[in-house]
């Protein structure tokens, strides 16, 4: 047998002691581990390192119009944590039965106070043209419901981080504009240097929700001559999608009216425009609306003695005192009319 098959003899002893070493090393090595892990949790329990919470708590419509509305959402936020926590970003997303009406990004948000609670505004913005050339479902007038998808992510130590998602469901209104038609004119006192009248306006709210009115300012032209306008408190409710009558006030000087007064006289009619502003409540919020009429016609029709409108003849009813005075036509048409002047008592303009 030779010497490279000799069987290699360790002793008993040798051998035991070498295993003891190798247990001493790993039995250590788990020991300083265990203390580690313990020394971990003991920091944690004692420092109280948790998971912050966060609620929807409200949503608010600072400011609406026809062309956006913006929203506030409020998160509150609190964190258990003894040491400030970051809010990293703001995920949102808006949609209506499933479809995306906006989504973004709101990075580097603040900073959640060390065992504290902040509310934390998230200010988002709705283009009405852009839900409208998005949906063409979506119409004018109309609700609509709406849910806001929040992601808050927040960085805690130990814990890393953290998401915490939120929703929250409401409506919005995709807001119309009232139309504006004026009636007819009733004058309570008439003379060519001043004139005391009422508009009976009819406004026809296009809106799926009632609108309150508080004030209104217009203006009226016949013709391109502007007869006078006014601002005032109003309040009515203009139904809806349905039509209010208003009656408003307004003085003006006939005589300043260049050729459309003349062209009313003589039956022939005249265009007339309003323009002006309606500021209402709505269950979403306050809204000044604007309010138009281009195009309308006016036409002078006498009373019948049953208070009704007479088509027929000259269309002017007239009580009058029977003293004659001269009176003298704007310069524009002075070479063709010269009118006798009476006190008119009552006069009605219809549209």
């Amino acid at each position: 047998m030779s010497s490279s098959d000799k069987p290699h003899v360790v002793e008993r002893g040798a051998k035991d002691d070498e295993k003891k070493e190798e247990d001493g090393k790993g039995g250590f090595l788990d020991t300083v581990k265990d203390f580690i892990s313990d020394i971990g949790e003991k920091i944690e329990e004692a420092i109280g390192f948790g998971k912050p919470t966060a609620d929807v708590t409200g949503i608010h419509i600072p400011s609406i119009n026809l062309q956006k509305v913006d929203l506030v959402v409020d998160v509150l936020i609190k964190n258990p944590n003894p040491v400030p926590i970051p809010l990293i970003d703001i995920n949102y997303l808006i949609e209506s039965d499933g479809r995306k009406l906006v989504s973004g990004l709101i990075p580097d948000s603040g900073t959640i106070h060390a065992h504290g609670e902040e509310t934390v505004k998230i200010p988002l913005t709705l283009i009405y043209d852009d839900i409208k050339k998005t949906y063409a479902d979506i119409k004018p007038g109309s609700i609509i419901p709406y849910k806001v998808k929040v992601d808050l992510i927040v960085d805690v130590p130990v814990l890393g981080r953290l998401t915490l998602p939120l929703e929250k469901n409401g409506e919005i209104p995709i807001p119309y504009k009232p139309d504006v038609d004026l009636d007819r004119i009733q004058f309570e006192t008439f003379s060519f240097e001043e004139t005391v009248a009422i508009l009976h306006l009819k406004l026809d709210n296009k809106n799926d929700f009632d609108l309150g009115l508080n004030a209104l300012d217009y203006e009226v032209w016949l013709g391109d001559v502007s007869i006078g306008g006014a601002e005032l408190s109003k309040s009515a409710k203009l139904v809806k999608t349905g039509i209010t009558d208003i009656d408003v006030p307004i003085t003006f000087r006939p005589k300043d009216f260049g050729s459309a007064l003349w062209d009313m006289i003589r039956g022939r009619g005249t265009g007339y425009s309003i323009k002006g502003h309606i500021d209402v409540d709505t269950p979403f919020g306050a809204m000044k609306l604007p309010i138009t009429k281009e195009g309308g016609t006016t036409q002078l029709k006498k009373k019948k003695e049953d208070g009704g409108d007479d088509d027929e003849g000259f269309l002017v009813y007239l009580r009058l005192h029977h003293q004659r005075n001269t009176y003298t036509a704007p310069p524009d048409i002075l070479s063709i009319y010269r009118f006798n002047y009476y006190h008119i008592h009552y006069l009605t303009i219809v549209f």
